[in-house]
């Protein structure tokens, strides 16, 4: 799927997209995942999560936080949550990065697309594109002259819209709200805090 041209749109987007940068009900460590055309049990399975059941984002956090005081935290936040909109479902990852795991964007684009932003502010946030196991572009949002994919090029009109300069080497003042800027402008979907009060169908990925 092309980049949607976001460029009259752009200052009111980022602002939309503020929270994401803040230390807000994400925290600092999250994985947000937009899958296209896969419904959110078959997201859930090919996270390789076992069951789904219907929960608030409170009911999901707190499974998240009883398993990351177990582990310390070291295997991710063990759960996620999928909630649809439009042809694409978003999975929700509070403490997690599988899905920015390159064997999960294999499994959750095969036959489809999926676009991932990864926030840790304790090792490097990520963005990637993939499509049918391919990723075609992808950059670090705090060094977004790290890019990479088969068509790396790809995004780069929709990531200057962003503030992300694939040219500069300084870190952006938003870089992950400008991150999920560019995952709107892929997807067409604009991950707002509204989509965490609705009922999300929350998957075990434990390992």
């Amino acid at each position: 799927m092309a980049a949607v041209d976001l460029g009259g749109v752009m200052t009111d987007l980022l602002t939309e997209l503020a929270w994401l940068d803040d230390y807000g009900p994400l925290q600092d460590i999250f994985c947000v995942s937009f899958v296209r055309g896969l419904d959110p049990p078959e997201v859930v399975r090919r996270f390789g999560g076992v069951g789904g059941e219907q929960m608030t984002f409170g009911e999901l956090n707190n499974l998240v936080a009883e398993y990351v005081a177990q582990t310390q935290g070291g295997n991710g936040g063990g759960y996620v949550g999928v909630v649809s909109s439009g042809e694409w479902s978003v999975a929700v990852e509070p403490w997690g990065w599988q899905g920015n795991l390159s064997e999960v964007v294999a499994r959750l684009s095969k036959e489809s697309e999926v676009v991932a932003v990864n926030r840790h502010d304790y090792a490097e946030a990520h963005f990637v594109h993939a499509v049918d196991g391919t990723v075609v572009a992808g950059f670090t949002p705090c060094l977004p002259s790290r890019t990479y994919g088969s068509e790396s090029e790809r995004l780069i009109q929709v990531m200057r819209e962003a503030g992300l300069d694939p040219g500069g080497d300084e870190r952006p003042s938003n870089p992950i709200a400008a991150a999920f800027a560019v995952a709107a402008g892929v997807t067409g979907v604009v991950f707002t805090p509204e989509m965490l009060e609705r009922l999300l169908l929350v998957g075990d990925i434990r390992t």
